[in-house]
């Protein structure tokens, strides 16, 4: 099934009717639906009317007790999977205002208790220093400055000891001159610094080092229920197990291949020097 951000809302609701649509073809109540799938009416009242949105479990539970033909299988399965996808535009933050996203962020890195970030273009915000941030947000068409006071607010999260961070920036990431050269070696001794904290490993890929899977996106995976991707127009969330899991194992590949502690330290520093000379 082709991806297409339009239509994510409206696969939930196609998803909704095409499991009742398929439950009264096999002539088969709801009571004796739910007790071959073991859930209760109620979910699957709730599944059939668009109020929840089934994961691929319970999709999957739901045609394997209807004797769903494979192809019916594949149709529906795919129809699951985009309907718990979520896409963010980018167009849309901007009328809503900058500083509601970083509301939302928050309210993410408030719930989740492990948190991996894979950053293979620029810094995040997490870890960045007020000037790296505001330029960051230069290309904005609307005013960062609320944007801005919200992105160091957020910043005290890792501080919260009762969480585990773990940062993963390729050398480009690390290295990419958003900020003058000065501001680029202060932004780079801030990561140094915050590698510190007891809760947070930063860990760097240098270039050269041999990856047979190419870094295409930034994503954040939040303990093992949410992963958003970064795009140019926007960010896409997974809460699917399959994409959430897909992602998790190509972090740990990365991170199998990351610098942490001391070796990334002197990497940074050096990286760091780089830019002082």
């Amino acid at each position: 099934m082709t991806f297409d951000p339009e239509q994510l809302g409206q696969s939930k609701a196609d998803l909704a009717e095409t499991l009742r649509t398929m439950r009264k073809r096999a002539s088969r109540t709801q009571v004796w639906l739910a007790q071959r799938c073991n859930m209760s009416q109620t979910k699957l009242s709730n599944i059939e009317t668009g109020r929840i949105t089934p994961g691929l479990v319970d999709v999957e539970l739901i045609l394997r007790s209807l004797d769903a033909p494979p192809e019916l299988v594949a149709e529906v399965a795919a129809l699951a999977r985009l309907a718990n996808t979520e896409w963010q535009g980018k167009r849309a933050s901007w009328r809503r205002g900058l500083e509601k996203r970083q509301a939302e962020l928050a309210g993410l890195e408030a719930e989740a208790t492990t948190l991996r970030y894979f950053l293979p273009a620029m810094v995040t915000g997490l870890l960045a220093t007020p000037e790296y941030i505001r330029a960051s947000l230069g290309h904005s068409p609307v005013d960062i400055s609320k944007t801005v006071a919200r992105k160091l607010e957020r910043k005290s999260v890792l501080y919260d000891n009762t969480k585990r961070f773990t940062f993963l920036l390729t050398e480009q990431a690390v290295r990419w001159a958003v900020v003058p050269r000065a501001a680029m070696a202060v932004q780079i001794d801030h990561l140094v610094s915050v590698s510190h904290l007891p809760n947070v490993r930063i860990g760097v890929i240098p270039l050269g080092t041999v990856v047979g899977r190419g870094p295409l996106n930034t994503f954040t995976v939040y303990d093992q229920r949410l992963a958003t991707v970064e795009a140019f127009t926007g960010r896409i969330v997974f809460q699917d197990p399959r994409d959430i899991a897909e992602h998790l194992e190509v972090f740990s590949r990365y991170e199998d291949h990351a610098l942490f502690a001391d070796e990334a330290r002197t990497a940074l520093r050096e990286w760091a020097i780089a830019y002082r000379s």
